[in-house]
């Protein structure tokens, strides 16, 4: 009987046991093969999204970026008088000043005085009757464009506002 608790054979404990050995092997292949194909997908998905936005790079770099408007109120409002027909008119105007560069702005910011100076005496020297109609309002807009553009030139060395704003307009 003690033969019988024994293996008859060593060789087929041998096999069993190898057996096991090697579908465990397969297994610990068979999940490294999946790993490096979810890795490998996963680079490849990742360098994919990053071309679109190289190439989106050199063609903003290639083109040059709008930043974004800065807009400098004047206050107080300029008011100017009129004497039409023996009458006495007034015009209210709050003026906005756009720009797309802070530091050139703030440059500007220094000549202030000279600036409202040429805005009031462009605003007074008007016809009342012209300033009535839209086309007149805007003519005195671009007039306020030209001359705020042409003293930032002679001041600045560049034309730092891009655009007049009338933000609101009164005429009495």
């Amino acid at each position: 009987m003690a033969k019988k608790d024994k293996p008859e054979d060593p060789a087929a404990e041998g096999k069993s046991g190898g057996k096991i050995k090697v579908i465990i092997l397969a297994i610990v292949v068979l999940l490294l093969v999946i790993s490096l194909t979810i890795a490998g997908t996963w680079l490849f998905l990742s360098k994919q999204d990053d071309k679109p936005q190289a190439a989106e790079t050199t063609q903003e770099d290639a083109a040059p970026v709008k930043q974004a408007a800065i807009y400098e109120e004047l206050t107080p409002a300029f008011v100017v008088n009129f004497t039409q027909g023996g009458r006495a008119r007034y015009m209210q105007v709050s003026v906005a000043l756009m720009t797309r560069d802070q530091a050139a702005l703030d440059a500007l910011k220094v000549h202030m005085p000279v600036l409202r100076n040429r805005l009031v005496m462009l605003f007074s020297g008007q016809d009342f009757t012209s300033l009535v109609t839209p086309v007149g309002k805007e003519m005195l807009r671009q007039q306020a464009t030209a001359s705020v553009q042409e003293l930032a030139q002679k001041e600045v060395g560049k034309t730092v506002v891009e655009q007049v704003l009338f933000t609101n307009l009164v005429l009495q």
